[in-house]
């Protein structure tokens, strides 16, 4: 009987033991995540690429992604995803939007909107074009950016056009549009902005491989080409072209800033 009673002791105080150590250690989790820093988009065709840095919250669940039409504005809720980086699909070339990111945990305490400054201009791109030096084929010598195609050399469109002068290759463009060689670059992307000086007063610019090329249109439109291949016949190059008349980005940068207030709505896009 006595050994009965003492075992029963023994549960009896493990229980209330254990039941004082979990009513102890069990709190409720208020805490959010920090904001998501170092926020960058990619400028792509009707999509634009965005990442950021990891948060390192031992509780983080994922990120939310929010777009707006203003730095300062409602910002609407777009996607979540448990990684460090998302695809705008939904974007329209031509439209400028805003982009934030919060991070949640899994208590579902979200952070305030991300601080980084970060636009983007969606703007159609093509890869691969092909056109021909204006002597031998004039009808596809040169490239209309607004109308995404070849076009002759001479056509009121063209906005640049290939020409081979004596073994040597050049990109050239009419009196009312400007070029500039921007140097050797890695892909099309890799040229933010369109420079606001520094054109060639010749309007015409020796063609190189892998070089990227600025172009100011007749019609304020600014484009980029990077050149592939060069024979004496054609050259090959990537384009993007910013529909935005007067808008100079051509991939956009992060800068730094502070917003005011939190401003997000839940509504999907």
């Amino acid at each position: 009987m006595k050994k009965i009673f003492l075992i029963f002791v023994l549960l009896l105080t493990t229980f209330i033991f254990t039941s004082c150590n979990v009513n102890d250690t069990y709190y409720e989790d208020y805490t959010p995540p920090a904001p998501p820093t170092g926020i960058q988009v990619l400028n792509g065709d009707e999509r634009v690429d965005i990442s950021w840095n990891h948060n390192r919250e031992s509780d983080l669940a994922g990120y939310n992604v929010y777009y707006s039409y203003s730095y300062s504005g409602k910002y609407t809720l777009i996607g979540s995803t448990p990684n460090n980086s998302f695809i705008d699909f939904g974007a329209s070339n031509g439209e400028k939007y805003y982009y934030a990111v919060t991070a949640y945990d899994y208590n579902g305490n979200e952070s305030d909107l991300s601080y980084d400054v970060v636009y983007a201009v969606p703007r159609p791109e093509g890869f691969n074009q092909s056109i021909f030096d204006y002597r031998r084929f004039p009808s596809n010598a040169g490239y209309s950016f607004s109308k995404y195609s070849v076009v002759r050399y001479d056509d009121q469109s063209a906005d640049v056009f290939f020409e081979n002068y004596q073994g040597t290759y050049y990109l050239v463009v009419w009196d009312d549009t400007d070029i500039q060689d921007m140097g050797y670059t890695n892909d099309i992307y890799d040229i933010p902005f369109a420079p606001s000086s520094g054109w060639s007063p010749s309007k015409d610019v020796i063609a190189k491989v892998g070089h990227t090329y600025v172009i100011w249109t007749w019609n304020n439109h600014f484009a980029k080409i990077r050149v592939k291949n060069i024979t004496p016949d054609r050259i090959v190059f990537d384009w993007a072209y910013q529909l935005v008349e007067g808008e100079p980005m051509l991939k956009p940068s992060v800068k730094g800033g502070q917003r005011k207030e939190l401003n997000k709505s839940s509504l999907e896009r």
